[in-house]
């Protein structure tokens, strides 16, 4: 290397440093001592004298000694396996009819982004007054309707559901992402394809959902790692309840962590979450190959 490259290349590790620096200190550091920490019984406040290593006893204690974590697991799975699908069909419905060319388009693209950037406590709050069973506007409808008034948040039946119905109401930054992948759609495409006689469902099938295909994909993993990681609505509306119907595993990790002071345990919590999305992440990217197409592939 000569003295011109090396000075380039130090020159450049120091541009990189505060980045270099923060990762080390603010991401790779906290993961390591979390890893670490999923070993060893300790309640985060005792100095690390106290600290006692244990093995894989947590793991052990998670997987066959806690039915609570069982019930965040599944409850956690549930709601994904239902509220990212219905969220990337309604980001997609609601994309394709603001794709349309139509007067005071730009004032419905802000109102349907708009609930994806108000504050996730003020979004629980709002919710958590609509479904109130006593004197909530959902209720007050249905009420004036005739109909039933489920208790909604109070009912282990119907608890979840708000969740699910919350996830779908604020799909803004999905709709907005899908609405970028339709405007990139080539329209000789639509061209050709209606001059082969192939009407709107057709086109739909044969060229909008190829195009749009490494979108979907893209949000499909955002979904899915989003999914996973429920706190602020379930901790601000239900806390669990009622009878852990609303308690999701982020939540349930965050009791285990801060209010019960088990901090190797709620490492522990933390890494068998990292196995799962890691491996729901690697089986979408396995199946794209199946699904997910590239305007330059299609074209070689």
């Amino acid at each position: 290397m000569t003295k011109q490259a090396r000075r380039e290349a130090i020159e450049g590790v120091l541009f990189a440093s505060p980045w270099l620096i923060g990762f080390l200190v603010l991401t790779a550091g906290p993961m390591i001592a979390s890893f670490l920490l999923s070993f060893t019984r300790w309640d985060g406040i005792s100095p690390f004298s106290a600290l006692r290593w244990i093995g894989a006893d947590n793991y052990g204690r998670l997987l066959h000694q806690d039915p609570s974590f069982i019930k965040a697991l599944r409850n956690t799975g549930f709601y994904a396996m239902v509220s990212v699908p219905l969220g990337m069909c309604a980001a997609l419905a609601l994309a394709l009819m603001l794709n349309q060319r139509v007067r005071g388009l730009a004032i419905f693209r802000t109102i349907f982004y708009l609930p994806s950037v108000v504050s996730g406590v003020a979004t629980s709050m709002l919710w958590l007054w609509l479904f109130n069973p006593s004197f909530g506007g959902i209720n007050f409808v249905l009420h004036s309707l005739r109909l039933p008034e489920p208790g909604w948040l109070s009912d282990e039946g119907t608890a979840m559901w708000v969740f699910i119905f919350m996830s779908v109401w604020g799909v803004g930054n999905t709709m907005l992402i899908n609405l970028a992948g339709l405007q990139e759609v080539p329209e000789h495409l639509y061209e050709a394809a209606a001059l082969d006689g192939a009407g709107s469902l057709l086109r739909f099938r044969h060229v909008t959902l190829p195009m749009l295909s490494p979108t979907l994909f893209f949000n499909l993993i955002m979904g899915i790692i989003g999914s996973f990681q429920v706190f602020t609505s379930a901790y601000v509306m239900t806390g669990g309840g009622p009878n852990e119907a609303t308690l999701f595993y982020v939540l349930y990790l965050y009791q285990k962590a801060f209010e019960q002071f088990q901090m190797g345990y709620a490492s522990a919590m933390a890494w068998i979450l990292f196995a799962i999305v890691l491996a729901l992440t690697l089986l979408v990217i396995r199946s794209s190959k199946a699904w997910v197409h590239y305007e330059g592939e299609r074209a070689s």
